[in-house]
């Protein structure tokens, strides 16, 4: 507060300067809702700052391409139960690391976390080969089941578990004859919720937006996800812009919903360790 009042400059600097990052970063998403009011002469004439009246016809293109509905109900199916799969087994995983002692423990650690340097694109076809021998092609286990193993997820919640919940507590529950599993879903994973939602919130965000996977594991178009439904607008010789920057805005409803309802626990768990009392 003193800071505040001695340096008043400085505060409307950092003011300034944080509107006009917000500014950046609102732009682009209002440029796409404004561009899908708009038809394909109109966007092709220059920006548009204002909306226009081709929202419905817009909409009318894409019912007539794809069924953008039936996508986005497939990339509920895919992207929930894959973010709940990832936050409870990366959270079990991260809470052995992080309160156990075991020997190789600090091996196994790191040789999680060089899963991480690993582009997921040098595995695709042997993971594709895998799930052609599991019989699991053209089905959602592929895409959901493999988001158990989240390396950053686990090196992230063990992170703020180390620092955010003392071994005293886990004691007084063992203490008070309460069982590991117990323990774990009634006192860490509340304690750690920060950051296993902070986590979700990326794992949500990439699941949502996966294209390549979907694209090479799936055959059947009524089981395609958002990513997929909304290449397919674009037609084989023509593009309608408006129709696809429609589809888009429908796309990444979702994704503004789950960080704004989340916003909280995700400065939350971005902060840990910032401030110490």
């Amino acid at each position: 507060m003193v800071l505040e009042k001695k340096n008043p400059l400085k505060r409307v600097l950092l003011y300034t300067f944080l509107i006009f990052i917000a500014f950046i970063c609102i732009v682009p998403f209002y440029m796409m809702v404004i561009n899908s009011t708009h038809s394909n002469v109109e966007i092709s004439q220059g920006i548009w700052l204002t909306p226009g009246d081709q929202l419905l016809k817009n909409y009318e293109i894409i019912q007539g391409k794809v069924n953008i509905w039936l996508g986005f109900a497939n990339s509920v199916i895919i992207a929930v139960p894959a973010v709940l799969l990832s936050a409870f087994f990366s959270t079990l995983t991260a809470y052995g690391f992080a309160k156990f002692r075991f020997k190789g423990r600090n091996v196994l650690f790191w040789l999680i976390l060089g899963t991480m340097m690993i582009p997921q694109q040098l595995g695709l076809i042997g993971f594709y080969d895998l799930m052609v021998n599991f019989r699991l092609i053209d089905s959602y286990l592929p895409l959901i089941l493999p988001n158990i193993a989240n390396a950053a997820m686990v090196f992230f919640i063990k992170s703020y578990i180390e620092s955010s919940i003392p071994d005293s507590l886990i004691e007084a529950g063992l203490i008070d004859g309460a069982g590991e599993f117990f323990i774990f879903n009634k006192i860490i994973i509340p304690l750690a919720m920060p950051s296993i939602a902070t986590m979700s919130i990326f794992t949500f965000i990439n699941k949502w937006n996966d294209l390549i996977n979907p694209l090479v594991l799936l055959n059947s178009a009524n089981k395609f996800p958002m990513p997929i439904v909304v290449s397919n607008i674009r037609g084989l010789y023509e593009a309608n812009f408006g129709a696809i920057y429609l589809g888009i805005a429908i796309s990444v409803t979702p994704i503004i919903i789950v960080v704004i309802t989340f916003s909280k626990q995700l400065i939350s768990g971005l902060t840990v360790g910032a401030v110490k009392g």
